[in-house]
């Protein structure tokens, strides 16, 4: 065999055993890929249960929130309702307050006992 050949021949199986190295070495980086993201897979299952609970709390408060604005929306509204209803209240006895003052006056004007600032009758 010449030198060639031979020199040919080890570059060949050089090339072959690095070929296989750096394929031996990507399995083994991928086989350790796999591990870190079963791992990561594996605490994000374990975080998964507490996540729902907190988004079934969060839903849970935004109910309540919702029935807390809308009891209030109500009650603001009755509150509206009850002070135009005292506002007519309050029209109502300033107007019976203001006929009433007339009944007074004119039983005042009525009554010759009543002294109003002008001399009573002498007859």
């Amino acid at each position: 065999m010449s030198t060639t050949s031979v020199i040919v021949i080890i570059v060949v199986v050089a090339v072959i055993v690095v070929l296989v190295g750096a394929w031996l070495l990507m399995r083994k980086q991928r086989e350790h890929q796999r591990a870190e993201a079963e791992g990561i897979r594996d605490r994000a299952a374990e975080q998964e249960f507490e996540v729902g609970q907190r988004q079934a709390r969060a839903e849970e408060v935004a109910a309540k929130s919702r029935a807390a604005k809308a009891e209030a929306e109500a009650k603001a509204a009755r509150a509206d309702q009850l002070a135009q209803q005292a506002n007519v209240h309050r029209n109502d006895a300033a107007e019976s307050r203001a006929d009433l003052d007339k009944e007074w006056e004119r039983a005042d004007q009525v009554d010759p006992d009543t002294k109003t600032g002008r001399p009573p009758d002498s007859t």
